[in-house]
């Protein structure tokens, strides 16, 4: 229950200043523009020098870091549990990101959330009295990341599916009540603060017919196939990286990230900067068919690949719901089709993270809980079913699952 509450109160915090960082960069945006040369490069040297100093293992998503402590064939004299989720890591994963998105940044704060909440179960874990009965350590990692991610999300659903499918290497009744402890006092602790409430809000989606399948497949193999490209994009851009052996190379490289960052942030009239909400929330609820454009997509899909590969801490959920968004909202305009039912740029959404993760439950979950649209959760899951095969056409495994093999040894 306290590594619940912690997970909690740290996720409201960071939420929090997560929402002041990107207000402050659109009031850039609108009145100083070209201050995004000199913050965003800034900004990610600033980012790097933290996370190489304090710790290493809180750069990129922190997913894999988490999994990766749940491996059994992590060699623990090698890569302790406390190196990939110690305090050390709690701290540089906070300042980090923060930093990273003061710069513009194009990262979400969901995949740092649940390394931060994993790293607080860790922490209370280590601190249980000796006298108590033991808990297993690995449950209690489990717990605390799909704790994080009901925090983030205000999803206990998408939490309870995420630990499931990402995080379990055991069958669920060896560890069901920790997991649902964690979930629901961690949730109920964010909706006792802030109250009950919807990441997404209620976007319009008309009960879908049969009519609709076709279009859900067409949309849902596009934006698989482009969430996996990006992963497999990021990847390489990561590997290319590592070939730097000298720091002053990677230091080049961290600030010529940054000044291309900042050269898709100042030619675009909108925001290609952050993790992209007000991006989503601006097309669900545009029953007019916004003309959104290419550049802007081209903008978001290549700021999420640089910001990531960068090594700056950041994580690639909210970002990657934002690129299927605007990629959903240009099929419908190039088809043509009804703008007031948004069910195609949800189905849009539910592929692009699909594509990049591999996990179709987990992300139906989450956006049926963003945005309680329950009609259309059979949609949903067929969506995420079919991005996941298509990708599967581009990678047989996911971001995640690649990165996490670079914490094993």
């Amino acid at each position: 229950m306290a590594g619940s509450v912690a997970t909690a109160l740290v996720a409201i915090l960071y939420a929090k200043v997560f929402e002041y960082i990107n207000r402050l960069t659109h009031l850039i945006k609108d009145n100083f523009s070209w201050l995004f040369f000199l913050i965003t490069p800034c900004c990610l040297l600033l980012d790097w020098w933290i996370v190489r100093r304090i710790s290493p293992a809180a750069s990129g998503s922190g997913i894999p870091q988490l999994m990766a402590t749940l491996n059994p064939k992590r060699d623990p004299k090698k890569v302790s549990a406390g190196y990939l989720l110690g305090g050390r890591a709690l701290f540089a994963k906070f300042a980090s990101s923060i930093t990273a998105l003061l710069g513009g940044a194009v990262i979400g704060r969901e995949g740092p959330m649940i390394q931060i909440s994993a790293s607080i179960f860790y922490i209370v874990h280590k601190f249980i009295p000796k006298e108590w009965p033991r808990i297993d350590r690995n449950r209690m990692l489990i717990a605390g990341g799909a704790a994080g991610l009901a925090a983030a999300f205000n999803t206990p659903l998408g939490g309870i599916v995420f630990a499931i499918e990402e995080l379990s290497r055991t069958h669920l009744n060896a560890f069901k009540s920790a997991l649902l402890y964690a979930v629901i006092f961690s949730g109920m602790t964010v909706q006792w603060i802030l109250g009950s409430y919807l990441f997404l809000g209620f976007p319009k989606v008309e009960s879908a017919g049969f009519s609709m399948v076709g279009y859900v497949v067409l949309f849902s193999i596009i934006t698989g196939l482009a969430g996996a490209y990006e992963g497999k994009l990021i990847l390489q851009l990561i590997y290319l990286k590592r070939r730097l052996k000298k720091p002053a190379l990677t230091l080049l490289w961290v600030f010529l990230s940054g000044v291309v960052l900042a050269f898709l942030f100042y030619f675009n009239e909108d925001p290609a900067f952050g993790p992209g909400k007000d991006v989503m929330t601006q097309l669900l609820f545009n029953t007019e068919g916004k003309e959104v454009s290419v550049w802007l997509l081209l903008s978001r899909y290549a700021g999420a690949i640089i910001s990531y590969a960068s090594g700056i801490a950041g994580g690639v959920f909210a970002t990657s719901l934002s690129s299927g968004s605007i990629i959903g909202e240009l099929l419908m305009n190039l088809l043509h089709l009804d703008h007031e039912n948004k069910l195609l740029i949800l189905v849009s959404m539910i592929g692009f993270l699909t594509g990049l993760t591999r996990a179709p439950f987990t992300t139906s979950i989450l956006v049926l809980e963003m945005t309680d649209r329950h009609s259309a959760i059979f949609m949903f899951i067929l969506a995420g079913l079919i991005s996941s095969v298509a990708a599967r056409l581009v990678d047989k495994r996911s971001l995640y699952q690649r990165l996490e093999w670079n914490y094993l040894r």
